[in-house]
């Protein structure tokens, strides 16, 4: 996903329609186009093992059975090859052939979902890519085997601020309003925005409030470090760093979600010249490594025989 790219759609379309609250004592703006939005990021199901009975996927211990899932990009950033890693899990490795190997990642990218491509785009990956699996041990009558399939995956979510005002001298009532919430643009991912505040922070000082949640079933850390069971994380980065310093309680461009929410707060480094009043978009990007699990049953049944 090209940010600036889109942020030039964005000034070429010329003005963006939204609401806006008064006095910054309400939340409830509406976002604008630049994104389709939503909350959804990899999406991954398993593919039929065999036929269906009594809602359960049944084979004969003596059957063999594909082992494939299907990967769908379902959010608005491209994932490249070898960004999604999968895992199976569950079932004891000796107890089935033909499984060459447990983990896999994708071979290609994957692209996002866009007006051209709503459904997204997908890769199907086989853990049995030459033979079907084969169950080793014995049945009798049946067995249930849960298969559960750990992933994870790089990702992220860009935000787009509208209107972000800029004035050294608050009592102006031109142009723009510095205390309020603002309207803004989040695209779709798992980690998203649900409010952002503009306030100031002393004489020409713009300060940006920015609140994100995790909107998904899973966790987040940051791209190359652990998973803490304690805790989530993600990294961020704005548009121009030199002009701001971005933090989440005492970390810089790093955030803890603590019960699946945090905050960012942006402030200007340098504070405006009393003349500054003009108004532009702000942009943000935040990154992170997204976990996830699944789960499927196989039923094995002893076979006639």
């Amino acid at each position: 996903m090209n940010i600036k790219r889109l942020f030039l759609v964005l000034v070429l379309a010329g003005t963006l329609l939204f609401s806006a609250c008064s006095g910054g004592t309400s939340n409830e703006v509406s976002s604008t186009a630049a994104f389709i939005g939503g909350t959804n990021g990899i999406s991954v199901s398993f593919e039929p093992f065999s036929v269906i009975e009594d809602g359960v996927y049944t084979i004969y211990d003596d059957e063999d059975f594909p082992i494939e899932v299907v990967v769908t990009n379902l959010g608005e950033h491209t994932v490249e090859a070898g960004d999604i890693r999968l895992g199976l899990l569950g079932p004891s490795q000796d107890s089935f052939s033909n499984i060459p190997d447990w983990e896999k990642s994708n071979t290609g990218s994957i692209e996002e979902i866009s007006d051209y491509n709503p459904s997204g785009g997908e890769e199907i990956i086989s853990f049995t890519p030459s033979s079907y699996a084969v169950y080793n041990d014995g049945v009798i009558g049946y067995t249930n085997v849960n298969w559960n399939l750990n992933y994870d995956y790089d990702y992220s979510t860009y935000l787009i601020i509208d209107d972000v005002c800029f004035k050294g001298d608050v009592t102006d009532e031109r142009v723009c309003e510095v205390q309020e919430y603002k309207a803004y643009s989040v695209s779709g991912a798992p980690i998203t925005i649900t409010s952002v505040e503009e306030d100031t922070g002393g004489k020409g000082v713009i300060v940006l409030t920015i609140d994100i949640s995790n909107s998904g079933s899973g966790e987040s850390t940051i791209i190359g470090e652990e998973f803490d069971d304690r805790f989530s994380q993600v990294s961020f980065e704005i548009e121009d760093p030199e002009d701001w310093e971005c933090t989440s309680g005492s970390r810089e461009n790093q955030a803890r979600l603590v019960d699946g929410a945090a905050q960012i707060r942006c402030k200007l480094k340098e504070p405006l010249s009393e003349d500054d009043i003009y108004s532009k978009s702000v942009m943000l990007t935040v990154s992170y490594t997204y976990q996830d699990l699944i789960t499927e049953t196989l039923r094995i049944k002893e076979s006639a025989d």
